[in-house]
């Protein structure tokens, strides 16, 4: 990638496996969720890009909090030490995940969820550092996504990312991917996002794993469900109009 080379030490996140002492999985949730299963059994080896894609409840938010926290990141998003948090109600996965480090790698990292994103920009107003950071709330939800991009997304380490073109225009997709895209290329950060957008999913480089009810599968991007499904729309919308409408 980038023409860059990547030793066993330089990602902060080589694989994912089941902790020695976490119990074995009794067919309770999430290790219902086939793709968590899977994880759970066989273990997951991270690329310095991996995108996850795959219907609602195939796994990929399950599988991207249960990382992020057991890499030490805020369940609510934000960057190495944040420590917001409003309600917790995830899974608990990250109680079961052991992550194989980089000896070399940076322990940084960000964890940026879509869905808490305003909770965070409060903690960061209560809680202000020195950078004297935006007045993110007086910014419309895409404007203060591209802040955090320009002002978060600048150091070495492992940045998870959780369906961030919710927020996003089409154009702010391709912002992100070019900044996720020249942190990758550097050599010194990993990417792990989770998306429905054929846009992010064509991050240059990237693993693409596609989950479903058979757990997940590495593909390529023309053979995501979500490229054939937007492809076709866009050629015939009353295809897909006339049966909801």
């Amino acid at each position: 990638m980038a023409g860059k080379s990547y030793g066993v030490g330089s990602l902060p996140i080589r694989k994912v496996v089941r902790a020695p002492d976490a119990p074995e999985p009794d067919g309770g949730w999430p290790a219902s969720v086939a793709a968590v299963g899977q994880v759970l059994r066989d273990g997951l080896p991270l690329s310095p890009a991996t995108v996850l894609v795959g219907e609602n409840g195939s796994g990929k938010s399950t599988l991207i909090e249960g990382i992020a926290l057991a890499y030490g990141l805020s369940r609510e998003g934000g960057s190495t030490g944040a420590r917001h948090s409003t309600r917790e109600s995830e899974s608990g996965l990250h109680r079961q995940l052991q992550l194989v480090r980089g000896a070399l790698a940076s322990k940084w990292g960000f964890f940026l969820r879509a869905e808490t994103m305003h909770g965070f920009f409060t903690y960061l107003e209560e809680n202000p550092g020195r950078r004297g950071d935006s007045p993110f709330h007086e910014m419309s939800h895409g404007e203060s996504f591209l802040e955090v991009l320009q002002t978060r997304f600048t150091s070495p380490g492992l940045y998870v990312l959780d369906e961030p073109e919710s927020a996003l225009s089409f154009g702010g997709c391709l912002a992100l991917i070019g900044v996720l895209h020249q942190l990758v290329a550097s050599g010194t950060a990993q990417v792990l996002m989770a998306t429905h957008s054929p846009v992010l999913a064509a991050l240059p480089g990237a693993r693409i794993l596609q989950l479903d009810g058979h757990g997940l599968h590495e593909t390529r991007w023309e053979e995501l469900e979500i490229v054939e499904h937007h492809r076709a729309f866009l050629a015939d919308p009353q295809r897909y109009l006339r049966h909801v409408t």
